[in-house]
């Protein structure tokens, strides 16, 4: 599949925290993606998101960005196939000559209770939020170690550590996540990289917005700051971690209390 590129033309000369350095975002087209994508260029970062299916929605945040200052382009990718991602960041490198950070954003869900999902189900699943981060991460790895620099990012979910009715899938995934984070930590700790999971709670998604009232005032009911997180507040998250030099290994919990 030919990788589209949605991109502006600019010259602007960035600032920020993060000028100097490349990011790569997957999923970065709407929620929780856009976000991160737009709070890392706001701070000075080079920017570049995947999306899969919505070319508009892609459109709209390379433009906001680029409206604010800051630099970045959009790749239309499946991230679950390895030749796809490996050309993306081909090009990402080809651009901006490195990759710094590595937010592995993209996920999905197929909720379904057990006894009833199908194979499919869970191998999508799997696919998306797991092995694409086996993708991406193989595909940048090496360029880190040799620069001695590298911030990943991956961002899990509550349910991966509380577990959800209906997401065996969805949890399983976001577990190995977990453990995909620790141990990857390890590895490369004396190579100047970090490695680090943030796991959102319930998050003022579309995604949330689709569920029904009843359910939406349950799940708030639980939450000790009593309401739904924002997407900000992970790409907060995100940004600090970017910035930060002796942390590594670590689930970042951003759930207003729900899980501790």
């Amino acid at each position: 599949m030919a990788i589209n590129i949605i991109e502006k033309q600019t010259t602007e000369e960035t600032f920020g925290p993060l000028k100097g350095k490349v990011a790569v975002v997957t999923g970065g087209s709407r929620g929780i993606g856009s976000a991160i994508a737009k709070l890392l260029a706001k701070n000075g970062a080079q920017v570049a998101f995947t999306y899969q299916f919505d070319d508009t929605s892609a459109g709209n945040v390379v433009t906001e960005i680029e409206n604010d200052g800051g630099l970045t382009y959009a790749s239309q990718v499946n991230v679950s196939e390895i030749k796809e991602v490996n050309s993306c960041l081909e090009e990402v490198i080809k651009r901006y000559g490195k990759i710094d950070i590595l937010v592995n954003n993209a996920g999905i869900t197929r909720d379904r209770s057990f006894r009833n999902m199908s194979q499919e189900e869970w191998n999508e699943v799997i696919n998306v939020n797991l092995n694409s981060v086996f993708n991406t991460t193989s595909a940048v790895i090496n360029q880190m170690i040799t620069q001695k620099f590298g911030r990943i990012i991956n961002i899990g979910s509550i349910i991966g550590q509380s577990g959800g009715f209906g997401q065996t899938n969805y949890a399983a995934s976001k577990a190995g996540l977990v453990g995909f984070t620790k141990s990857l930590a390890l590895e490369t700790a004396k190579n100047g990289i970090t490695v680090n999971a943030i796991c959102p709670g319930f998050i003022e998604t579309e995604m949330v917005a689709e569920m029904p009232d009843a359910i939406r005032d349950s799940i708030i009911s639980k939450v000790p700051m009593k309401r739904l997180g924002h997407v900000d507040e992970i790409a907060e998250a995100v940004l600090f971690l970017a910035q930060s030099n002796y942390i590594t290994g670590q689930e970042i919990n951003v759930n207003g209390g729900l899980y501790m």
